[in-house]
C-alpha cells in the first residue's frame, strides 16, 4: 500500500506550476506589488489593525473550506508542532501584516519601495541564526546587482535623489516588518510535513485570533470604515491574491529551493510596480527602467541558481 504526501498530492492536482519554484516565487512578488499599492491607496479609509484582521479572517473564511479535510488528516502533527505554528502565525501573519499597514499611514510609497529590497538581507540574517544557512558569493553579488536595478527604477535614474530622502517612524516600523518576515520565511523551513492548505488555514485563522485583542482596542479608538464598492473590493484583493495566492506561491517556493534563494525574488516587487504604472496607469517607460529591469533580472537569476553540492 502506497501513501500520498502533501507536496505530491497538490503537485498532481495543479499540474507542474507546483514544482516550477521562480514562476512561483515570480507571481508572488507580483502579487504583493498589487498589495503595496492597493495598501497605501486604502491606509487613509481603513484602520491599520482592522485592515489586517479583515485581511486574514477573509482569506482564512475563503480557504477554510478547501482545507479543512487536510487539517483533520493533520491535526495530529499541528498539535505536536504548536509552539512552533503559532509562532510562525503570530510573527508572519498577526505582526509583519499589522505593522506593514501601520508603517503605510506615515511614509511615503518611494520610501517603502526602497526599504522594500532589503527584504533579502533580513532573509539571509535569519537564515545563518535559525538555519546556519550562509548566503553563498554569487547570492551575494545577485542580492547587490538586483539592489542596484530597484534603486535605479524607483529613483529614475538620478542616485543623487537618495540624499533628498527622508526617514521617519513608518520607515523604523517598515523595517521592522521586514525583519518579521525575514523570520518567517526562515521559520516555515522548519515547519513540518503536512498539506498546503492546512499550513495556509492554520496561520490566517491564528494570525487573525490574535489580531482580536488589537482590533477591539482600535475599534474604541478609530472609526469603522465606510463599506462601499471601492473598499469592499479592496479587501477582496488583499484577502485573494497578496494573501491566499502570494502566501502559496511563496510558501512553496522557499520549501523548493530554500530562503536565501527565494529572498531575491523581493527585488521583483517594484519592477513589476513600475510595469503597473506604465500599463494601467499611463507612465512613459524611459531608458532607467530598461537599464534597472535589466540589472534586477540578472541579479535574481544569479542569486537563485543552485549552489555547486546544494540539495535543493
Amino acid at each position: 500500500m502506497t501513501t500520498t504526501t502533501p507536496s505530491a498530492e497538490t503537485s498532481h492536482r495543479f499540474g507542474w506550476i507546483t514544482d516550477q519554484p521562480y514562476l512561483l516565487l515570480s507571481l508572488t512578488s507580483l502579487f504583493w506589488a498589487g498589495n503595496a499599492i492597493v495598501g497605501r491607496a486604502v491606509a487613509g479609509h481603513f484602520p491599520p489593525v482592522t485592515l489586517s484582521f479583515l485581511r486574514w479572517a477573509c482569506a482564512f473564511l475563503i480557504v477554510a473550506p478547501f482545507a479543512f479535510r487536510h487539517l483533520i488528516a493533520d491535526w495530529k502533527v499541528i498539535r505536536r508542532h504548536l509552539v512552533l505554528m503559532v509562532t510562525v502565525s503570530v510573527i508572519g501573519i498577526s505582526t509583519f501584516n499589522t505593522l506593514q499597514y501601520t508603517a503605510l499611514q506615515y511614509t511615503t510609497a518611494l520610501n517603502v519601495l526602497l526599504l522594500q529590497s532589503t527584504g533579502p538581507l533580513f532573509v539571509a540574517l535569519w537564515a545563518l541564526i535559525v538555519l546556519r544557512v550562509r548566503l553563498t558569493l554569487m547570492q551575494t553579488l545577485g542580492i547587490a546587482t538586483s539592489m542596484v536595478g530597484v534603486v535605479v527604477i524607483i529613483l529614475h535614474g538620478n542616485i543623487a535623489e537618495l540624499a533628498a530622502i527622508e526617514l521617519n517612524v513608518g520607515d523604523l516600523m517598515f523595517v521592522g516588518a521586514l525583519a518579521m518576515f525575514g523570520l518567517y520565511t526562515a521559520l516555515t523551513q522548519k515547519r513540518p510535513q503536512m498539506h498546503a492548505l492546512s499550513f495556509l488555514a492554520f496561520t490566517f485563522g491564528c494570525g487573525a485570533l490574535f489580531l482580536i485583542p488589537l482590533e477591539i482596542w482600535e475599534l474604541t479608538t478609530k472609526p469603522l470604515p465606510a463599506f462601499d464598492w471601492a473598499n469592499v473590493g479592496a479587501l477582496f484583493y488583499v484577502a485573494v491574491f497578496p494573501s491566499i495566492m502570494a502566501y502559496l506561491c511563496y510558501n512553496r517556493g522557499v520549501r523548493l529551493v530554500g530562503a536565501n534563494r527565494s529572498a531575491p525574488f523581493f527585488h521583483l516587487i517594484p519592477v513589476f510596480g513600475s510595469a503597473m504604472a506604465i500599463v494601467f496607469l499611463g507612465e512613459q517607460p524611459h531608458l532607467y527602467h530598461a537599464i534597472g529591469y535589466a540589472l534586477v533580472l540578472t541579479g535574481v537569476i544569479v542569486a537563485a541558481r543552485k549552489p555547486k553540492g546544494a540539495e535543493n
